[in-house]
């Protein structure tokens, strides 16, 4: 196991900027705004040669009476408890406040005071110095001057860090396994609507409620991700924040989160596309659909809230196997669930049918193979002609896989119309399966004997 580093404080105090510039890249949101980090956010990274897992958490509110803000506090709570170092930090410019003495005192009442380093942030020249002599009060002996955003006393830092790190952990070497290539790291994305249960999922797979569930749409405003082991597979689970139609959004925040979904869904390999059963398919749902399917992901379909829906004697499977054809038809390919993740019910089934269609997603086929299956398929039913000339199809080679990806050379890819492009994809589908996984298909002029040579 890695080394856990929480980073912790009240909202505003810099933690996401700390978070991004010990990772190294802008992975969590930053804002002048307080609460926009509302989960725990993990990444890896390398302190002086040794990787270490960085947690950012939400800030501590004196009087969490509202429930968003209980529960974000709950979150950061169990990220103190898991961590090796804590990572205490404070606003140097808003001197000691109430905040952030309840979050010293709760560090002290969880015995967690030795493994804290106070980070006093926002330091960003020795003028500031002085000021950070207040919070000695805190009685806390590792004590830092920093500025994150602008990097200032971060290699202090690192030391500091390392130093801290228990023996066991800091002393231990890499083994330098590489990942099993049999039992790949299996990346997954959830998208969907604002409030459709993304979020109670996650924590019900991974099995334990690390993510912030309310009633309130827009709970998750970041892309989180969580790790998790099972049937010996390491998975990668990818939270992410509801997305919107355009006319809908109205926050710039939520703009971000939009985009920074988008960018979870391009790193990951299989695409959860959580649809309400009660409500039914809506524009948007097939819009997500698109945006992964355009962007090569494989899908599953999971029809949730599924208990509520069969109590609805206007909702049955048969009608929403049709919403699916009609609403979603350039999605016919993935397979779909009906589920509950409040209640559990069809959730055992998601992993089993992530591992087939992932199976589909990184599936080869041999170049002998393939050309055998395109005379065949060209015969049964050959393209239309052009002007009188043949249009024919010389040979097919799969040049990539997630997602399967085929050229088919010919000696005139121009008159081939989608139609037929649409056959060649539901034939190929017939005789390989690719369920869950969209299927590119590319034509190319084939050269005529000496052109490479000329044009070299």
């Amino acid at each position: 196991m890695l080394p856990v580093i929480a980073i912790v404080g009240r909202p505003n105090v810099g933690k996401s900027t700390l978070f991004n510039r010990l990772i190294g890249s802008r992975q969590a949101l930053v804002d002048d705004r307080p609460g926009v980090t509302r989960d725990r956010n993990y990444g890896t990274t390398e302190i002086e040669d040794r990787e270490v897992m960085l947690i950012d958490t939400g800030g501590f509110e004196p009087v969490p009476e509202d429930d968003l803000f209980a529960k974000i506090r709950v979150q950061a709570e169990a990220a103190i408890q898991e961590a090796d170092v804590i990572l205490l930090v404070v606003d140097i410019r808003a001197g000691m406040t109430p905040a952030d003495e309840m979050t010293a005192q709760l560090l002290r009442r969880m015995g967690a005071l030795d493994r804290v380093i106070l980070i006093i942030n926002k330091c960003d020249g020795p003028k500031q110095e002085e000021l950070a002599n207040d919070f000695w009060a805190f009685g806390i002996e590792n004590m830092l001057t920093v500025s994150a955003e602008h990097g200032r006393g971060i290699y202090e830092l690192h030391d500091a860090i390392v130093a801290c790190l228990p023996e066991s952990i800091a002393g231990e070497a890499d083994d330098g396994e590489d990942e099993d290539e049999e039992n790949p790291e299996i990346r997954i994305a959830v998208i969907g609507r604002p409030n459709i249960g993304k979020s109670t999922l996650v924590n019900r797979m991974i099995g334990e409620d690390r993510h912030v569930v309310h009633d309130s749409p827009g709970t998750t405003m970041d892309a989180v991700d969580s790790l998790f082991e099972e049937d010996g597979r390491r998975w990668r689970i990818v939270d992410t924040a509801g997305i919107r139609r355009k006319a809908r959004i109205d926050e710039r925040m939520e703009v971000v989160a939009v985009t920074r979904a988008i960018k979870a869904i391009e790193r990951c390999h299989v695409t959860l596309l959580m649809i309400d059963g009660m409500e039914g398919i809506t524009g948007q749902d097939a819009r997500l659909a698109a945006l992964a399917a355009d962007r090569g992901r494989a899908v599953v379909v999971l029809i949730n809230r599924w208990d509520l829906a069969r109590n609805n004697p206007e909702v049955s499977s048969k009608n929403m196997d049709y919403q699916l054809e009609t609403v979603l038809p350039h999605l016919t390919w993935a397979p779909h669930l009906f589920v509950s993740a409040l209640t559990g019910k069809g959730c055992h089934r998601i992993l089993p049918t992530i591992q087939r269609i992932y199976k589909q997603f990184d599936k080869r086929v041999p170049t002998s193979e393939l050309n055998r299956w395109l005379d065949m398929t060209v015969s049964a039913h050959p393209p239309p002609q052009k002007h009188n000339h043949k249009v024919r199809m010389n040979y097919v080679t799969q040049h990539r896989v997630r997602p399967p990806s085929f050229i088919i050379f010919g000696n005139s890819p121009e008159a081939i119309a989608a139609p037929y492009i649409r056959y060649l994809e539901n034939r190929l589908r017939d005789s390989y399966g690719f369920e869950g996984t969209p299927v590119r298909i590319k034509l190319k002029r084939k050269r005529k004997p000496g052109e490479a040579h000329e044009a070299s």
